[in-house]
């Protein structure tokens, strides 16, 4: 698998095909080419401390040298939440429904999920202009949840086109005295940097598994992708079965084969990965490595 010039790689997927494990193998492959390398995951149930044997913390975990984790909660969105536009855009729901600051920061970060991940993309733009990484490697939640924050900029834009008529009598908001159109405006900017930002800066690389619901989803999650003007570079099919002399494991990898023939037909244009399924668990930093020389000698 060649690395791509992005220094942003994002591992896409339904849930359970092993994106946690090959964007972890991914980020210690480039550790061990030298490069300073974070693997991040935005999954609301995240493994990446459980695969690495490492205890789940707040705030990035060095794991190896050059090598660090860092798993989401939702403390971390609340906080991400407060810094950006929360007490702003609290103003303006406020005008309308009487509701204390807690419980609306509750609200829009549980209740609205792509809300949440929305200020986690914008949590990884802003760490990429620190530099402060060479490679972050970003192990996101399942498919539908990712693209939920990609309609965020259309709905923020339909929300600025009605917003004259409701907010003509609310010129300003009752703490920042800023103007409420204003206060959406900035809202929807940031909707709009992110975006540029999964478009101009990462790199997308999807994770399926050979079997009948899992390439169905594919056609779907490319086209919710590609109407956004987002691309996936390559495909990694996980957990194919080698050649077995026993009878189930052989009916087994020729029904994958037939998946995997489909997968190779239907995306010849994009890098299609296979990768073995592995006989024992890969958990610790020396199986995870042993997976991404897989992965990269394709």
């Amino acid at each position: 698998m060649n690395s791509a010039e992005k220094r942003i790689t994002m591992f896409g997927g339904k849930g359970g095909v092993g994106k946690t494990t090959c964007a972890a193998a991914t980020a210690t492959k480039f550790t061990r080419a030298g490069q300073k390398t974070l693997v991040i995951s935005t999954d609301p149930t995240p493994s990446l401390s459980d695969i690495f044997e490492t205890k789940p913390s707040r705030g990035p975990t060095q794991v190896s040298n050059n090598l660090d984790i860092m798993e989401f909660q939702t403390d971390d969105i609340k906080e991400m939440w407060n810094r950006k536009f929360g007490h702003e855009v609290y103003e303006v729901f406020s005008s309308f429904v009487s509701i204390d600051y807690d419980s609306f920061v509750d609200f829009i970060t549980s209740t609205l999920p792509a809300m949440g991940e929305e200020f986690t993309v914008d949590y990884i733009r802003e760490l990429s202009l620190t530099k402060v990484y060479d490679r972050i490697v970003w192990d996101t939640a399942p498919l539908g949840q990712t693209i939920k924050l990609l309609t965020m900029p259309n709905m923020l834009q339909e929300h600025l086109n009605i917003a004259p008529r409701i907010y003509s009598k609310i010129k300003l908001g009752r703490e920042s005295n800023r103007p409420i159109l204003d206060i959406i405006k900035g809202w929807g900017d940031l909707s709009g940097e992110d975006v540029n930002f999964l478009r101009n800066e990462v790199n997308f690389i999807m994770v399926t598994i050979p079997e009948s619901l899992a390439v169905q989803q594919l056609d779907d999650a490319f086209f919710d992708f590609e109407r956004h003007g987002l691309k996936f570079s390559q495909i990694i099919i996980n957990n194919i079965i080698p050649a077995s002399t026993s009878v189930f494991f052989s009916q087994k990898t020729h029904l994958q084969q037939k998946y995997i023939e489909l997968i190779h037909k239907k995306y010849s244009d994009m890098e299609i990965i296979e990768l073995p399924l592995s006989s024992i668990e890969i958990k610790g930093l020396a199986r995870i490595e042993e997976t991404g020389e897989i992965l990269f000698s394709r």
